[in-house]
């Protein structure tokens, strides 16, 4: 435990902080493997950062409550650009600000500024991303309190994807997602700055439906840990490009009720050759690209995407970091 005073000396000091990235990510490989004594499920994955994502901004500490901001108790505020983002307790930057706070002992007032590019409810997860920039942020301005372990463990009360997003690279994620190892090296090359599609169509899925739909409907949607763990050590050790080692078994249950979704993954594979998979419990999908692919070929691609989806899609191309 960090002491009140200490943290609100070094705080008094600190007035702003450079914006810090959120970035999204994507899910490569997800496998739920079974349900936990504990309501949890069970999974393993290997989840990529991507170089697009949010903003998040330190306005003030020890100031007064910012802009549009709206107050989650007497101390911590949030600002964002993106109307349909909660402002109030619920959201994960302030319930993140509240652990922090509550672990050093942190005093003074805090505001962010958000700004929002991820989708809402896309599997793309930006709002733990968020929070853990928020923790970052907060670390910095007081001086550095906390260790890495220590973080990670106040990321993980906060979401089980939380964890992830303090690694710099691609991660393997285990138990309910909250244990976090690199990705060997070796796998490591075959990603990183691989360029990558993202598109979600004007929907989002709640990740609390999917996975009690899967619960509901097991065992036929779960594969054996054993298969799943299987896979994983194939593809780290080359035998498996990452093209053939894409996989998502929360489809299943999403594809079964946005018919939307598997139509157009089928539609780009069989007009574009695209390995594409959808990302997390969705509703966002992503498609690795060629190195080689021309900028116009990608402008195609995502026309097609706008000519199924409509309009109101989300379209971006991004790397893998």
């Amino acid at each position: 435990m960090i002491h009140r005073q200490e943290c609100a000396l070094v705080a008094a000091h600190a007035v702003q902080f450079p914006p810090t990235f959120s970035p999204a990510k994507i899910n490569l490989f997800l496998a739920i493997t079974g349900r936990r004594a504990d309501g949890f499920h069970e999974l393993l994955s290997v989840a990529v950062p991507v170089a697009f994502g949010d903003m998040l901004a330190v306005e003030a500490i020890g100031g007064g409550r910012g802009e549009r901001g709206q107050e989650a108790g007497d101390q911590f505020t949030l600002a964002c650009d993106d109307s349909a983002v909660p402002l109030d307790g619920t959201n994960l930057v302030l319930r993140a600000t509240a652990a922090f706070a509550a672990a050093t002992g942190l005093a003074e007032r805090v505001h962010f500024r958000l700004t929002k590019r991820i989708p809402i409810g896309a599997g793309l997860g930006g709002g733990s991303s968020n929070a853990v920039a928020a923790l970052r942020a907060l670390n910095g301005l007081v001086g550095g309190p906390l260790d890495v372990q220590r973080l990670a463990e106040l990321a993980g009360s906060v979401g089980s994807d939380c964890p992830l997003f303090l690694h710099d690279g691609p991660v393997l994620m285990r138990g309910r997602g909250e244990r976090v190892w690199p990705v060997p090296a070796g796998a490591v090359t075959q990603l990183r700055g691989r360029r990558c599609l993202i598109f979600k169509p004007p929907f989002g899925i709640s990740t609390a439906w999917a996975y009690a739909k899967m619960a509901a409907e097991a065992p036929r949607h779960y594969l054996p840990a054993a298969e799943a763990e299987a896979r994983v050590a194939g593809w780290t050790a080359g035998e498996t490009s990452t093209e053939e080692f894409l996989f998502n078994n929360m489809e299943g249950v999403a594809f079964a009720k946005y018919l939307a979704l598997p139509m157009l993954l089928e539609v780009l594979r069989d007009e574009f050759g695209l390995a594409a998979r959808m990302s997390g419990s969705g509703s966002a999908c992503f498609a690795l690209l060629p190195d080689d692919v021309p900028n116009v070929r990608v402008a195609a691609i995502a026309a097609r995407i706008r000519e199924l989806w409509g309009a109101g899609a989300f379209v971006t191309e991004t790397k893998i970091l």
